[in-house]
């Protein structure tokens, strides 16, 4: 039996805070939609624009391209709700997003990627963080897909967007979630394969080009006694 997802509040303290609402002067989202039988050209912009909302622009390469889910959408074969879920599934989703952060900072990601929104408070986050420890990433991403409010703002035809968002200057407000930089949780640095390096020799003291010790400087002296102890 799967544990039920924990309930959670649907406010925030302020509800402007990463909001989208029409003022004068502020950047309105794009909609992109197969739901018009769009031509090749205007497919190629759907498609683009799915690999940017669920990948960020940050991590739109060549290794995150899925040709078999693009061909399937293209021929009319799986709606376009089916190719975020496939981009979702994929192995490098996984890897790029999933595998480098704890489950809080994923669901966060997620939850603004796909639902184009930000989190409500921290107890969301541990209510869909239970689901991926309790039942695995699959059951996680159905959960939003198949979500009342995803249904009734994107459908089966529309690309996510960032519903809520308040944008005036690229230096001043908010910018797309899908433009943010993508940053990693501290505690899973050590999973970015870097090499670790230890130095167990003697310390050395550092001191910069333009402070090297004078002639008549005291330090002059203890350096040289330094190198000869090193030889």
């Amino acid at each position: 039996m799967s544990i039920p997802i924990l309930n959670y509040s649907l406010s925030t303290h302020n509800h402007r805070v990463d909001s989208f609402d029409y003022f004068a002067g502020e950047e309105q989202p794009r909609i992109y939609t197969t739901e018009n039988l769009p031509s090749s050209s205007e497919m190629d912009e759907i498609i683009w624009a799915t690999y940017r909302q669920i990948f960020s622009e940050h991590q739109i390469l060549s290794s995150t391209r899925q040709p078999f889910l693009e061909s399937q959408l293209r021929f009319n074969q799986i709606k376009l709700k089916d190719f975020v879920k496939g981009l979702l599934m994929s192995s490098q989703f996984r890897y790029l997003n999933y595998d480098v952060n704890n489950n809080y900072r994923f669901v966060e990601m997620c939850v603004q990627r796909v639902l184009g929104r930000d989190v409500y408070n921290e107890r969301e986050k541990l209510a869909f963080s239970i689901v991926i420890g309790s039942q695995g990433l699959q059951s996680f991403f159905d959960l939003l897909l198949n979500s009342d409010e995803y249904i009734e703002n994107f459908g089966d035809d529309t690309v996510p967007y960032q519903r809520r968002r308040i944008i005036c200057q690229r230096n001043k407000g908010e910018i797309p979630f899908n433009l943010k930089t993508p940053r990693l949780d501290y505690s899973f640095l050590s999973k970015q394969f870097m090499p670790q390096l230890s130095w167990s020799g003697p310390v050395r003291s550092f001191r910069p080009q333009e402070q090297k010790p004078k002639a008549g400087d005291p330090a002059l002296f203890f350096s040289m006694l330094n190198e000869i102890s090193f030889i």
